[in-house]
């Protein structure tokens, strides 16, 4: 099915929900023990398998475009620094000096043909290589071929970098996403420009990931917001392994009761958002505008850290376009900070208070279960 008869398709399965009151819905409803949510020894051992034993999406392409161009960051505890070689490949390393261990880059982004430790002045180039060592012949023999900064298993497709934060380890980037790769290729993300950068905190990894796979809170929460644009509790799906895409009816869906289908232009009547197992949303899409969100679990079960990008399809260069722009990521910063984290902060405190021995997934929340199903997958793995 080429894309255009896709979009139509998943635009009349929106509509028929939109006409019936209805929804794509799981087979029963689902319950999750308390536990999954607070116990400190879960949490490690899941953190551990799902987040440093599977490949994560650290950075758009668009991030490091050029050679030389780098990204330091650190991913839970995982000091990763990815770089852009002369030959064009994205490759990444852990940010640790071969020499003491010394941190090379800081925390953000910039440029450089030499990567210098800080501490003594060893030097590696953009592949990673031992290049150079301060007062080389007074330190003593070193081989510089087996003293490379440590590499990270990489590759890059659809316009992100993805990383295995173990290292030693690999992985296949086309078995990874499989039919899902040909998703995140329509939304073209190299051809996006980034408007804005920020780190959000939030409640616990599932609890702030639950909010981004289910329709259900549109209408009650974000009526000032994103539930604006979309219709509460009105969900298509559709899984890809580990991965999901979910498409959410917008308000004008109506419209097409009186419009010939081949007149149809579905993005203006569905918003899709492509869930990345495990931490990935890349959603929001609303005219010239993308929101990609990266959830990263803290230190304990009750926090989270989230990398938000608002991406522009074309950087404003009038005062209006800039205002949109502005407008846009405002309204996306709100809808999670102030609405879904907020909340999402009181059932985090609620959770060891006793009121609940479980939570439980309607059959409206078929994503969310499927979520769920996935990590209890891969702890069995």
């Amino acid at each position: 099915m080429n894309r255009r008869d896709e979009m139509h398709s998943l635009t009349r399965r929106a509509f028929a929900h939109f006409k019936n009151g209805t929804t794509d819905q799981a087979e029963a409803t689902m319950s999750m023990p308390i536990e999954a949510y607070a116990d400190p020894g879960r949490y490690r051992r899941e953190v551990n398998r799902i987040f440093l034993h599977l490949p994560l999406a650290l950075a758009l392409s668009i991030e490091i475009p050029a050679a030389g161009n780098y990204r330091a960051m650190q991913v839970l505890d995982v000091p990763v620094l990815l770089i852009r070689g002369t030959d064009g490949k994205a490759r990444a390393f852990l940010n640790a000096c071969r020499h003491r261990g010394a941190r090379l880059c800081d925390p953000g982004a910039g440029s450089a043909r030499v990567f210098t430790c800080p501490y003594h002045a060893w030097a590696y180039n953009d592949r990673g290589a031992l290049v150079s060592r301060y007062a080389a012949d007074t330190f003593g023999d070193v081989d510089h071929a087996t003293h490379g900064l440590t590499e990270l298993a990489c590759a890059e497709r659809a316009g992100l970098v993805w990383v295995l934060l173990t290292p030693g380890e690999t992985f296949q980037i086309d078995e990874w996403l499989g039919e899902f790769v040909h998703e995140l290729e329509t939304l073209q993300l190299g051809q996006w420009s980034i408007f804005e950068q920020r780190e959000l905190p939030g409640p616990g990894w599932k609890v702030a990931l639950d909010g981004y796979l289910e329709a259900y809170h549109h209408n009650s929460l974000h009526g000032k917001t994103v539930g604006k644009h979309t219709v509460g509790n009105l969900l298509v799906l559709d899984t890809y392994g580990p991965h999901q895409r979910l498409a959410f009816g917008r308000r004008s869906l109506g419209e097409l009761a009186d419009t010939p289908e081949s007149e149809w232009d579905p993005e203006k009547h569905i918003r899709l958002i492509h869930s990345t197992f495990p931490n990935l949303s890349i959603s929001g899409i609303l005219g010239d505008h993308c929101l990609v969100s990266q959830i990263f679990p803290g230190a304990t079960a009750d926090v989270t850290t989230t990398r938000q990008t608002v991406l522009v399809h074309t950087p404003p260069t009038t005062a209006e376009a800039r205002a949109a722009s502005e407008m846009f990521s405002a309204m996306v910063l709100q809808a999670v900070q102030d609405e879904d984290y907020k909340v999402g902060a009181t059932i985090q405190g609620g959770i060891h208070t006793g009121a609940n021995k479980a939570f439980v997934y309607g059959r409206n929340e078929p994503a969310v279960q499927n979520y769920h199903r996935t990590i209890a997958r891969f702890m069995r793995d």
